[in-house]
């Protein structure tokens, strides 16, 4: 059962919930809020800086089941699969890995039982991770060498998403080159320079348009956390549908389309491409 509080001063979620989950670390606080397991007024948050009024009633231990249908998922759609790496074609709305020891529903739990069986019980590791909302290609290895092994190499893989975008870029093509930096406590990235920001590199190319919304494809060189979801929201294009850097809606623009990696045993490109679902274009209309 959750836990409700009410507020009795402004604040912002992640203060509130440090303040009064005595007892709990502030990684678990984080923990709790990425696993979309608190809600306020009854409305699943996962923002940190998320601002409270008084008498707000915020819940904690919150049950969200992660499915596009609102129902629990038990089979994901595997694109690829061999002895050391498998690539599945995500959901958006499902957790690439769980946030918490409680929650089951997550691709690597629901794709290590979909493969084990009584006597086998399969293990795998991530090899990168996509936003809980971002649908497309997702890669685990089967152990700890082939993870390591497939992301010494993971600096030239050539990672293509598509993205809806707010508008449309006045260059067919482009590229930005703006540093990132993580804020670990609003869990959203700053753009610009600083002594903390990473280089990063977005390639973009304008596949068409509407009168108001235009279909991007996205080619990144370095994969920082948000990276695609930052860039084209400073370019002043947000990702449809992208509450954290641009506009609340149902579904988030963003799909992972192609993946093309070196294998970890022979050594050889291997690439993996999986088209954007129905209701990802449907975005455009």
């Amino acid at each position: 059962m959750a836990e409700k509080f009410i507020v009795k001063e402004r604040s912002t979620l992640l203060d509130f919930l440090i303040n009064h989950l005595t007892g709990w670390s502030k990684k678990t606080v984080k923990q709790r809020l990425q696993g979309s397991s608190i809600a306020v007024n009854g409305e699943i948050s996962t923002k940190y800086d998320f601002p409270l009024n008084v008498n707000d009633v915020v819940e904690v231990g919150v049950v969200k089941k992660a499915s596009t249908q609102g129902q629990t998922l038990h089979k994901l759609e595997i694109i690829y699969q061999d002895k050391d790496i498998i690539a599945i074609n995500k959901p958006a709305g499902l957790l690439s890995v769980g946030n918490t020891t409680e929650s089951k529903q997550h691709a690597l739990a629901i794709l290590r039982n979909q493969l084990s069986r009584a006597k086998k019980q399969v293990k795998l590791w991530p090899v990168h991770r996509l936003d809980r909302d971002t649908s497309g290609i997702l890669l685990f290895a089967t152990s700890k060498e082939m993870r390591e092994s497939v992301m010494d190499k993971w600096s030239i893989a050539e990672k293509i998403y598509l993205a809806i975008v707010e508008g449309y870029p006045k260059e067919k093509k482009g590229t930005i080159t703006q540093p990132l930096r993580a804020d670990e406590r609003e869990y959203r990235m700053h753009i610009g320079k600083h002594p903390d920001a990473k280089a990063a590199v977005t390639h973009y190319t304008v596949k068409q348009t509407t009168p108001e919304r235009a279909l991007l494809e996205v080619k990144i060189e370095t994969g920082r956390q948000h990276q695609i979801r930052a860039h084209l929201a400073w370019l002043g294009h947000s990702i449809l549908g992208d509450e954290r850097y641009g506009t609340k809606g149902e579904k988030m623009g963003l799909h992972a389309k192609k993946l093309t990696i070196i294998h970890p045993v022979n050594k050889k490109p291997l690439s993996f491409e999986v088209d954007a679902p129905r209701d990802f274009y449907a975005l455009l209309n």
